[in-house]
């Protein structure tokens, strides 16, 4: 068992790789919605090969108010999660705080697989919105009935449109959802005075034709699509096809054209701007998690996004190798080594 107390500060986490550094975020990323930072499910989670489940708990200051939040898995079964002792849904966790997070697998964000951005404007849009997660799931189950029907060559009318006025309501709030999420995003963006390039984000879809935005049109869209559908035994149309195009807007360059480096920066540039956003829309900052956040950054870029970090007010956990990365923050943040020992993480207070 692994107790931390910290004072609000940033937190700077450093030690060799495969310490345990990214744990630490990882189970702070799970006292939000959703399966934490590596998507991981929740047996995936416990500690080999033992596997008897885990907890994870924590005392959050919030908007003026401090809750008591836990989140356990016992081995088999789900997921539970108690906020002041009281058992709730995992949505409830974003009602009383906000978690965002970078780490390293987003690094290819723009030059890899649409999946990945998607899943990258999901988290964006449920740091606004804690019930997008109930829309997605929503969605996803009734389209997996819908692709069972496509797959059986079910031709009846009257077979569809349960399931797909079902997908309509949901994959509607989803896009609403994602829509506000990107105009909140270029708002902090534009009002922001920052080191960090500004990128301007946009929502496509992967045939290139337009997005269907009212619950509506997108049912007239699935049943106009059906023939179509049956024939590649899925459904082709839909926000589970969409698509976050971005442009580096100093340079006019798409994102994915861009240099590693810039790619790095566009992210932290939209991270900050998620966190900036959520100051004014949530009422309080997020928690961040950084992994790795200084491996693509310069000394003064890095010593910029401390600076940003420290005027956000927001409490960032950050990881690096070494404590050297982080001398830019000075008395502005807490430190912890992390050493391994035994074939278990420790943690050093410094």
């Amino acid at each position: 068992m692994t107790r931390l107390e910290t004072d609000g500060r940033p937190i700077a986490i450093y030690g060799a790789n495969g310490a345990g550094k990214t744990n630490i975020l990882e189970a702070i990323s799970l006292l939000s919605p959703g399966r934490g930072l590596r998507a991981a499910k929740v047996d995936e989670l416990a500690r080999a090969p033992e596997s008897v489940g885990w907890k994870i708990s924590g005392v959050l200051q919030s908007l003026n108010q401090i809750h008591e939040i836990e989140t356990t898995f016992a081995g088999s079964g789900s997921r539970v999660v108690r906020i002041d002792e009281k058992t709730t849904s995992q949505a409830a966790l974003g009602r009383v705080g906000r978690v965002v997070w970078l780490v390293p697998v987003m690094d290819r964000l723009w030059v890899e697989g649409a999946e990945g951005r998607r899943r990258f404007l999901d988290r964006l849009a449920l740091s606004f919105h804690p019930g997008h997660a109930d829309a997605s799931l929503t969605y996803e189950k009734a389209m997996r009935e819908r692709n069972r029907m496509l797959k059986d060559q079910v031709r009846d009318p009257a077979w569809y449109s349960a399931v797909e006025s079902q997908m309509a309501r949901a994959g509607a709030q989803i896009h609403a959802n994602r829509t506000e999420a990107l105009s909140l995003l270029q708002a902090a963006q534009d009002k922001a005075d920052t080191a960090f390039p500004a990128a301007h984000c946009t929502l496509i879809h992967a045939d290139g034709i337009a997005l269907p935005e009212t619950d509506e049109d997108l049912a007239a869209a699935f049943a106009s699509n059906r023939n179509r559908d049956l024939s590649a035994g899925r459904t082709l149309i839909g926000p589970h096809r969409a698509d976050l195009e971005a442009v580096y807007v100093a340079k006019g360059i798409a994102a994915r054209n861009c240099s590693t480096g810039e790619q790095k920066a566009l992210l932290i540039s939209l991270i900050l701007a998620n966190s900036r956003a959520l100051a004014q829309e949530f009422g309080a900052p997020p928690i961040l998690l950084l992994d790795e956040v200084a491996a693509h950054l310069d000394a003064s870029r890095r010593a910029a996004l401390f600076d940003e970090i420290c005027a956000l007010g927001a409490q960032a956990w950050m990881t690096g190798t070494g404590p050297e990365l982080f001398t830019d923050f000075g008395p502005r943040a807490m430190r912890l080594a992390v050493r391994e020992e035994n074939g278990l993480s420790v943690v050093d207070p410094h």
